[in-house]
C-alpha cells in the first residue's frame, strides 16, 4: 500500500510540473501572438522593407514585431479575410479610395478606438480628410500623390505659364500633330486626369451624397473647356502620351510621380510645377485629386491587440518615418513636420506635391465611386475622341451612372 501511494504521489507531481510547463509555454506563445502585428499591402517592396525595418527597430524594446505581407488583389483579399482573426491581417496599407467599401463590410475600426487624436494632429488636413468616412477617422495617413506638370527643360521655351489660357496659347504655337510633336500631352479622356479641370470649375464626378455630377452645369463647363486642350494632346492614351514625352516628342506631360523613374531612365532634363500654379479663366486654380496611402485597423485587432496596435500607429505617425520615405522613395509625407527636414523640403517633386496638398481634393472614398469611372470616361471619350456634342450626351452618361449607383444598393 505504501509503495502504491508513493508511486501515485510521484506521478501526480510529474503531471503537475508538466501542466505548469505547458501553461507557461501557452502564455508565452499567446503573448508573442498578441505582440505580432501583420500588415497586408500591395506596395513597392523596397519602400515596405524600409517601413518594416523602421517599425521593428523602434518597437524592439516593447517586444512588438511588425510583419508586412504583400498581397496581390488586395481588395479581394480583404473582402475575403478582413474579418478573419486567424487568417486575415491586423492592419492594412492601401489607397484611401477603397475605404468606404471596407467600412461597409464591417471589417474596420476607427483608429480613434485605439489612439488619441493628438497622435495624428500634425498630419496634413487633406490626408486626414481622405481617411474619414461617415465622420469617423479610419486611416492613419502615411504619404500621398497628386498629378504634376512635368516638362522637358531642353524642349520647353521660356517660362512655364501661370494661367491655363497662356498654356493653351503656347500649345497652339508649339504643337504640330502632323509632324508628331506636341507642347503638352495628357490623358485627356481619363477621369483622374480631367478632374483638375472639373474640380477647378466647381463641378464634381460624384459628391459625398453619392450623387453623380456628369450633367452638372459646372462639370459640363469644365469638360467643354478641356476639349480644346484635348485636340492638341494626341490620342490621350496612357502609353502614347508617355512614349511621346520620353521620346522627346512632347515638351511636357501631366502625370504623377509614378512616371519619374521612366523619365530619369530616358535621361530627360526635367522640371516640375504644381498644377495649382495654373489659374483657370474663373480665377480658380486647377484642383487635382489626391491619392493617400494610409493604414487601417481591422476590428478584431482593435479589440484583441489594442496595446500593440496603438504603439505601431504612434510609430507610423513619427515624422522621421516620413523623412525616410521621402529620402529613399521620394514619397510626399503626410506628416507636416517631415517637411522641416531640408532634404524633404528641397526635393522639387515632393515640394510641388506638398504645395498641391493645400487645395487638392482626396478622391471620393465612398463605395459608389467605383462605378463612376466607366460612365465618366465614356462621356469624355465621346466628347474628345468621337466629337459628340456634350449637350447631347451628358444626360445619357448621367443616366448610366445613376443606374450603376442604384444597382449597388
Amino acid at each position: 500500500m505504501a509503495l502504491v501511494l508513493c508511486i501515485a504521489m510521484t506521478a501526480a507531481m510529474v503531471t503537475g510540473c508538466s501542466k505548469n510547463t505547458d501553461s507557461v509555454a501557452a502564455k508565452q506563445g499567446n503573448k508573442e501572438a498578441l505582440n505580432t502585428i501583420r500588415i497586408w499591402h500591395d506596395g513597392d517592396k523596397a519602400m515596405i522593407q524600409l517601413m518594416e525595418d523602421h517599425l521593428n527597430e523602434a518597437l524592439s524594446d516593447d517586444g512588438i514585431t511588425v510583419k508586412f505581407e504583400q498581397k496581390s488583389g488586395l481588395t479581394d483579399q480583404i473582402k475575403l479575410y478582413g474579418s478573419d482573426e486567424v487568417n486575415g491581417p491586423d492592419l492594412y496599407m492601401y489607397a484611401h479610395d477603397s475605404l468606404g467599401m471596407f467600412v461597409e463590410m464591417g471589417a474596420l475600426a476607427p483608429i480613434t478606438d485605439v489612439i488619441d487624436k493628438a497622435v495624428y494632429a500634425d498630419m496634413l488636413p487633406m490626408t486626414l480628410k481622405a481617411g474619414i468616412y461617415k465622420d469617423a477617422q479610419y486611416l492613419m495617413p502615411v504619404y500621398f500623390e497628386t498629378l504634376l506638370f512635368i516638362y522637358n527643360k531642353d524642349l520647353w521655351e521660356g517660362e512655364v505659364p501661370s494661367t491655363t489660357e497662356e498654356l493653351y496659347s503656347y500649345m497652339k504655337n508649339h504643337t504640330d500633330a502632323t509632324a508628331g510633336t506636341y507642347a503638352l500631352v495628357n490623358q485627356h479622356s481619363t477621369a483622374y486626369n480631367v478632374a483638375p479641370f472639373i474640380n477647378g470649375f466647381g463641378g464634381f464626378i460624384i459628391n459625398e451624397q453619392a450623387k453623380s455630377g456628369l450633367n452638372d452645369k459646372k462639370t459640363m463647363e469644365a469638360i467643354e473647356y478641356n476639349k480644346k486642350f484635348a485636340k492638341l494632346e494626341a490620342d490621350g492614351d496612357y502609353n502614347t502620351v508617355n512614349a511621346l514625352f520620353k521620346d522627346g516628342k512632347a515638351a511636357a506631360i501631366i502625370g504623377g510621380p509614378w512616371l519619374i523613374s521612366g523619365v530619369r531612365e530616358a535621361n530627360i532634363n526635367y522640371g516640375i510645377k504644381s498644377l495649382c500654379d495654373f489659374k483657370l479663366p474663373n480665377g480658380h486654380a486647377l484642383v487635382p485629386y489626391s491619392g493617400v496611402q494610409g493604414i487601417g485597423v481591422m476590428k478584431h485587432a482593435a479589440e484583441t491587440k489594442k496595446e500593440a496596435v496603438e504603439k505601431v500607429l504612434k510609430e507610423i505617425a513619427d515624422p522621421q518615418l516620413g523623412i525616410d520615405l521621402a529620402e529613399n522613395s521620394r514619397c510626399a509625407p503626410a506628416n507636416q513636420k517631415s517637411y522641416e527636414n531640408p532634404t524633404v523640403s528641397k526635393d522639387e517633386m515632393i515640394a510641388a506635391m506638398r504645395k498641391t496638398a493645400d487645395i487638392a481634393q482626396p478622391m471620393p472614398n465612398i463605395p459608389q465611386m467605383s462605378v463612376m469611372w466607366g460612365p465618366t470616361e465614356s462621356l469624355l471619350a465621346a466628347v474628345n475622341k468621337s466629337g459628340k456634342d456634350l449637350n447631347n450626351v451628358a444626360d445619357e452618361y448621367q443616366k448610366q451612372a445613376e443606374i450603376a449607383i442604384a444597382d449597388m444598393q
